[in-house]
């Protein structure tokens, strides 16, 4: 079998299986939490919720476009969050917090914003 046909098939099933890909209600974390975590702390810059999204006013990517990304899952999240990086002030989380920030941002990815 060549490896783009075993590519493919562990593809096919790993999506298939049962559970399929990880979402925001298979991780630890709660999304109401979350929300309001994020609306206490990170609207300044971001927009967290559709009616901040309406009013346009944010230079920051929203939750919507960053749960959008492709490359957006539970660890590239925590990664991010527990590194510093200029462009955003030293937040410093909780374990709970990141878990529910983590599935906040995810639940986003499941609905249109």
């Amino acid at each position: 079998m060549s490896r783009q046909r075993v590519f493919l098939f562990l593809s096919a099933a790993v999506l298939l299986a049962p559970g399929g890909p990880a979402f925001a209600q298979d991780l630890p974390g709660d999304i109401d939490a979350g929300r309001t975590l994020a609306e206490k702390t990170c609207s300044e810059c971001h927009s967290v919720s559709a009616a901040q999204r309406r009013l346009g006013l944010y230079d920051a990517p929203g939750f919507d476009e960053i749960a959008a990304k492709v490359q957006t899952t539970a660890i590239s999240l925590r990664a991010f969050l527990q590194q510093p990086h200029p462009s955003m002030p030293n937040l410093i989380l909780t374990q709970d917090e990141r878990d529910d920030a983590i599935a906040y941002i995810l639940s986003l990815k499941q609905q249109s914003y």
